[in-house]
């Protein structure tokens, strides 16, 4: 109705007329539900899916277990190769001791004729003071350890009593001359050194 002339008024087009009251008019019948759900799956469809997942789900498992065996074989593999390299490393240093040790003994008598030559004091000037110098500090730089020293304790490891001399005033056995000094190299025993020893007085 148009307020001015009273005439009735035609209605737009795409105009919805109102409802008694100013309320909008129903929306038609058979319109679609925007809140319905638009998710729902049948029974066979959801089967399928929980199939899928727990598909899945097992590769995964035994993909982890997979990686899991392999790195306890490769842990194990490292820890042989470890042991591989320090028993190899062991062998060669044992090796090494081995091939100086059996030189050295045959070099064990001319140590001893330097050892007489200096008790006769031919070693305290002259060209063979300077060759035994050079002999023992090569002895040294092998590793080679001097045995026996008068005054020090008997141990039956590095020394060999070749005389026993009673004696009051000691309460052990003590070494009290080195007839012939001992050497070893490492934990390798080349020679026990020969000794007279003081032995307590009964």
């Amino acid at each position: 109705m148009d307020p001015e002339t009273g005439e009735p008024r035609e209605a737009a087009p795409g105009d919805t007329p109102a409802a008694e009251g100013g309320e909008p008019a129903p929306a038609a019948a058979g319109a679609p539900d925007a809140g319905a759900a638009s998710d729902d799956l049948s029974d066979e469809d959801r089967a399928l899916l929980e199939g899928e997942a727990a598909a899945i789900e097992a590769e995964r498992a035994a993909f982890e277990a997979k990686s899991a065996q392999q790195l306890d074989e490769l842990q194990r593999l490292r820890a042989e190769y470890v042991n591989y390299r320090n028993r190899t490393e062991r062998d060669r240093a044992g090796d090494r001791e081995a091939t100086t040790a059996s030189v050295i003994r045959t070099m064990l008598p001319a140590l001893d004729d330097l050892d007489l030559a200096e008790k006769h004091g031919d070693l305290a000037e002259g060209p063979l003071a300077i060759v035994a110098q050079k002999l023992r500090a090569s002895f040294d730089q092998l590793g080679v350890v001097r045995l026996g020293e008068v005054g020090e304790a008997f141990d039956i490891d590095k020394h060999e009593a070749v005389a026993q001399l009673p004696n009051p005033e000691v309460t052990e056995m003590v070494v009290a001359d080195v007839v012939q000094a001992g050497y070893r190299i490492g934990d390798r025993m080349l020679r026990a050194a020969k000794v007279a020893v003081f032995v307590p007085a009964e």
